[in-house]
């Protein structure tokens, strides 16, 4: 559906025309041009303008989960399942409390990342890979198959994007706080937003933890070894 939308897009797209096809906010797209995902430069009159092929092509990579350079990383140093398909077959069932760890994988902790920009999620894969190998690393990149993906994999850990299509980052970290299935997760939140940008989603991130992107080298790794701790 969003591709059919985004063919009958001009060539050159306003910001906010390629945030009412993709669902999204405008500041969620505006951040995707910054991180160099969309193609985009400004009229001389000051107003942004973004290439139609570039959002296509930003669908063709979300879609097709475009994979990890097997230089960097291979399947074998971290299981990376995005399944989003299968994810959203499950939401109610997951939901409802049907998710449940496979005993033969019991042992093995899960970290659930719900990122939509490929890059950190490349990122995050590395990071994962290099100082966490023994942990099951899963992907979600949008928040209604984020949500779907935790109530079915029940995982350790969350690293939560605040800015996501489908249910925004706040609103999903703020349902996963409040709902007693989630209580035994522990979250990590990303973001491109400063600290005075983060003023509207104070609600939802009092008393996490909130790595700053550029950072996120620098600081999510410590993160990820404390959460991931035993409780008690």
């Amino acid at each position: 559906m969003e591709t059919n939308q985004v063919a009958s897009l001009p060539s050159d797209c306003s910001t906010r025309e390629v945030a009412r096809v993709l669902g999204m906010a405008v500041r969620s797209v505006q951040l995707m041009v910054d991180r160099g995902e969309l193609e985009a430069w400004k009229t001389p009159g000051g107003h942004r303008r973004i290439a139609r092929a570039s959002v296509e092509r930003w669908l063709n990579q979300r879609h097709g989960h475009a994979a990890v350079p097997s230089a960097a990383i291979s399947a074998n140093e971290v299981a990376v399942v995005p399944d989003e398909a299968s994810a959203k077959a499950s939401t109610k069932r997951a939901l409802q409390g049907g998710g449940r760890k496979d005993p033969a994988h019991a042992q093995r902790q899960r970290v659930l990342l719900i990122e939509d920009s490929v890059h950190f999620q490349t990122l995050v894969k590395l990071l994962m890979a290099h100082d966490f190998p023994q942990i099951d690393l899963h992907v979600a990149d949008d928040g209604i198959v984020g949500l779907a993906m935790a109530g079915e994999l029940q995982p350790d850990v969350l690293i939560v994007d605040i800015l996501l299509p489908g249910i925004d980052g706040a609103t999903l970290i703020a349902r996963l706080r409040s709902h007693p299935q989630f209580q035994r997760s522990r979250l990590i939140v990303v973001t491109s937003l400063d600290e005075e940008q983060r003023g509207p989603y104070a609600f939802a991130l009092t008393g996490l933890p909130v790595v700053h992107k550029p950072r996120l080298v620098q600081e999510l790794p410590a993160l990820l070894a404390e959460s991931l701790r035993p409780l008690g």
